[in-house]
């Protein structure tokens, strides 16, 4: 069997920046057991899989499935207009983990419309996930939960760009993922972040825009507004705008490249 396959740059208008996912777009939907071995085969942090007779979109890293993926959502959305299966103006639904995800298409951009976090602060830190993570805790402003993931607000630019976390450590504990911020030196963002999860096969997500739904509802409430303006400093690093709707949910803008088409031939058991 022969699939089409993609791999795309998202939150990025250059090739070889921002977070890469892989599409694969079919008719009818693959069974799990392919689609985690399609996702290995791709070796990026998430390859995302759309089903067009349901609209079902699915996300996968290496090791496991996500309930939510900004990136590999708006790698999709990317492609369906890039297809001609959209246009710019058009709305896409997609069924998920999550819930009803909505795709607006614009000309150079996707605004994605995702469901906000609850951020849970009233939890004790964890010293050894601080250690492994090589942050001082006198240098923590806020430290919370949200899905299952950790998030912490350390009180300098410069020490989340210098952590060089032990993530071999960090996999001998439990966890699904860490978000690290801080405020942005730069005039022209809000805030900064890098996002780590070993646990599921992805040391450093490049550029999270899931992570940035939390991001948005954090620094919305700290800095008294509703548009946001984030990047994610990884190696890779990656620009999202965002804003706090009215309705509680997150807007994630962003924009995507394509950097390969193929197909992948797929073995019929």
């Amino acid at each position: 069997m022969d699939l089409q396959v993609y791999q795309v740059d998202s939150f990025t208008t250059e090739a070889f920046k921002g977070n890469p996912a892989g599409v694969c777009i079919t008719t009818n939907g693959l069974s799990e057991s392919l689609m985690l071995s399609i996702a290995e085969e791709m070796a990026v942090s998430e390859t995302a899989f759309l089903s067009l007779s349901d609209m079902r979109l699915r996300w996968f890293t290496p090791k496991a499935e996500v309930k939510l993926c900004g990136h590999g959502t708006l790698a999709v959305a990317h492609v369906l207009k890039e297809s001609g299966q959209v246009k710019s103006g058009d709305s896409v639904n997609f069924e998920t983990l999550s819930g009803r995800l909505t795709a607006f298409i614009n000309g150079s951009t996707v605004e994605l419309d995702f469901p906000s976090p609850v951020i849970e602060f009233y939890v004790p830190q964890s010293q050894d996930l601080l250690d492994h993570l090589g942050i001082e805790a006198s240098k923590v402003i806020s430290f919370g939960h949200f899905d299952t993931k950790v998030f912490i607000d350390v009180d300098n630019e410069e020490i989340l760009k210098k952590l060089q976390p032990n993530f071999e450590a960090m996999k001998q504990t439990n966890g699904r993922g860490v978000l690290v911020t801080a405020r942005s030196n730069s005039h022209e963002l809000d805030f900064v972040s890098r996002y780590f999860a070993p646990w599921v096969g992805v040391n450093e997500d490049p550029v999270t825009g899931s992570a940035h739904c939390a991001l948005t509802v954090y620094w919305s409430e700290k800095l008294g507004k509703l548009k946001l303006k984030g990047y994610q400093a990884s190696e890779r690093g990656g620009y999202i705008a965002t804003e706090l709707l009215s309705n509680g949910r997150t807007k994630l803008i962003g924009s995507a490249v394509t950097v390969i088409k193929g197909v992948m031939q797929v073995p019929v058991v």
